[in-house]
């Protein structure tokens, strides 16, 4: 993208410009932004700045030609409540960035505790089941009294674990999201919570699979397949070995892997013949399966599995549930790598359900150390999101800025996303 060095006197609204100074050491919330008044363009004078950056084709309009050389440039002197309201604005902005980030953190914490809960539950899971369950039911209520009680919810990207975690993290995310979808479709508290416990041991039959298959990346032979999909009867075999697991949770173990088509295993169910609420949990397992398969080479990203599910997978899932999914994690869920209508680049961070078009997004500037990267509303900065992108495809100094998560992981707050 050609840019071209430009004396401050040719601005005017509509060109985008790149000004050559540190982050700290102007009043605007962005290096690079398309101008929008000529109140703006009176503060880049005043920096005292000769010359900025302009990119023309992020720009809606031309610069202004070339002035007389022998005639004075005009000199504007920026209104000083306009300049003060810039810094004010920049600094307001700056601690809202401060306390997202704070919480964030907070969030992160609570979700490594939930997920050593998790880790701690399935190892007691064979030993001591009473114990497991106990424990697994105190930590399903905390997290669906939560979700019952907010107004709404807000889904956090957190970062990247230990793989040999995965289990757990798939395990905790398949929970998280079908109470979410639970609670958005208008199911009772004891149903989210059975969803809760379901979503967390619907996979506890892969516990007895020999994990060089679990973690194959290649093609699984057709002796492996098979092996594989016992996981639905070793894991109702499991549960049924405990008398105070609820049967509906038992039945999702069994479940899951039913299609409404009559395609799935075991036992090829159709329709009605399938559990309502697996067919919660089979659509947000297929969502996160999606998004982390076996072979990182196959990962799609949040938006593609998305778009794959509504178009390709319609008859074999609820979709009443699956339109209710799309609506809680939005177009561009936590984690997905975005092009912004400023042409910045951005990695989705949080997503606000009751304002899914403007998800938190923590965007690329070079200006601004990584540790200190913009995080921004974009509904505050009018900007929009014009499509999504493949991580892999980013210019290296972007992907390593921005590090797009290898395993996208969810956790949840009440309080806004900004």
């Amino acid at each position: 993208m050609a840019e071209l060095k430009l004396s401050v006197e040719r601005l005017q609204p509509g060109v985008f410009v790149k000004l050559p100074v540190k982050w700290g050491e102007h009043p605007f919330m962005f290096t690079s932004f398309k101008i929008k008044s000529n109140e703006q363009i009176a503060v880049i004078r005043s920096l005292g700045l000769k010359h900025v950056i302009v990119v023309p084709d992020k720009s809606t309009s031309a610069p202004l030609p070339p002035t007389n050389g022998d005639a004075p440039a005009p000199q504007e002197t920026p209104d000083a409540k306009i300049e003060d309201k810039l810094w004010d604005e920049k600094r307001q902005r700056i601690e809202e960035l401060k306390q997202y980030r704070r919480n964030l953190q907070k969030i992160e914490k609570e979700f490594g505790r939930s997920v050593a809960q998790v880790r701690a539950v399935m190892s007691k899971i064979k030993s001591r089941p009473l114990n497991a369950l106990q424990d697994a039911t105190t930590l399903i209520s905390t997290i669906a009294d939560d979700m019952i009680n907010g107004e709404n919810v807000v889904l956090h990207l957190m970062g990247d674990g230990k793989e040999a975690d995965n289990f757990y993290y798939h395990s905790l995310n398949v929970s998280i999201l079908a109470m979410m979808l639970g609670k958005a479709v208008g199911l009772s508290e004891r149903d989210i919570k059975t969803l809760g416990l379901g979503g967390l041991f619907h996979d506890v039959g892969k516990m007895q699979i020999p994990d060089p298959i679990l973690r194959k990346t290649g093609k699984l032979t057709q002796q492996e397949s098979n092996l594989l999909k016992m996981h639905t009867k070793y894991g109702e075999k499991f549960l049924n070995l405990s008398e105070t697991v609820p049967e509906q949770v038992k039945t999702i173990a069994a479940q899951h892997h039913e299609y409404l088509d009559g395609s799935g295993y075991p036992a090829g169910l159709k329709g009605d013949q399938i559990d309502p609420l697996t067919q919660v949990i089979t659509l947000v397992n297929d969502y996160d399966s999606l998004c982390h398969p076996p072979d990182p080479k196959q990962t799609r990203i949040p938006f593609t599995v998305i778009s794959y599910l509504y178009k390709q997978r319609k008859k074999q899932l609820n979709s009443q549930h699956l339109g209710v999914l799309i609506r809680l994690l939005g177009i561009y869920p936590p984690g997905s790598v975005v092009q912004l209508s400023n042409g910045q680049i951005g990695l989705v961070m949080s997503v606000n359900s009751e304002r899914l078009l403007f998800p938190a997004v923590q965007v690329y500037d070079p200006a601004i150390p990584r540790n200190e990267a913009p995080i921004i509303d974009l509904e505050a900065a009018q900007i929009t999101i014009e499509r999504a992108l493949k991580p892999k495809a980013l210019p290296p100094e972007v992907f390593e800025y921005l590090n797009p998560r290898t395993r996208i992981s969810f956790y949840y707050d009440h309080s806004k996303a900004l």
